[in-house]
């Protein structure tokens, strides 16, 4: 098992994957389990080890909860990372195999980062003071135009969070319930 410790760790240390893919509505670019599977590959044969992902339902009520495996093997040992995920079922604009699709999509990734120790935070040189501390203004939000709000629904649609339409815009009860 030291062995197998040993070259995750180097894994660990060594991978960077980037966020390829782009949400368009929030300006932001995210990563995908994909992305992260792809760059684990230079790392298969190099260290002698293989990736799986595995998943199983492990509620249904009352939310249907599936658990997701990612697990790194030598051959004789492995060393496993899961993540919990709920299905939304609730989920505008999606059908139900859909609202799975999602969830799993999202359980593996997490797993994924979980083993690699991945995480969606800053670089720290970008975001460390150095000791001074700032105060930064918030930008005050703005009022959401008939066309901006017909973006933030499809975005929801979508599967989108309508908590980042409310971090941006500024909305009453009425476009709120629109969202919902």
């Amino acid at each position: 098992m030291k062995e197998l410790n040993q070259k995750l760790a180097q894994i660990q240390t060594e991978l960077k994957t980037k966020k390829s893919s782009y949400n368009s509505f929030g300006k932001y670019y995210f990563r995908k389990a994909e992305d992260i599977l792809e760059a684990t590959k230079p790392f298969l044969l190099k260290h002698g080890v293989s990736v799986t992902l595995n998943e199983e339902m492990i509620a249904t009520d009352p939310v249907p909860t599936i658990k997701s495996t990612a697990t790194i093997s030598d051959g004789k040992d492995a060393i496993h990372a899961t993540a919990i995920v709920g299905v939304d079922l609730n989920q505008k604009g999606m059908q139900t195999a859909q609202q799975f699709g999602a969830a799993s999509s999202y359980g593996k990734k997490y797993a994924l980062g979980n083993l690699f120790l991945i995480d969606d935070t800053e670089d720290a040189d970008a975001t460390n003071t150095h000791g001074k501390a700032t105060q930064v203004a918030q930008k005050p939000k703005t009022k959401i135009t008939k066309e901006q709000m017909a973006k933030a629904i499809k975005f929801v649609k979508d599967g989108g969070s309508v908590d980042a339409i409310k971090k941006k815009y500024e909305l009453n009860a009425a476009q709120l319930k629109q969202l919902a």
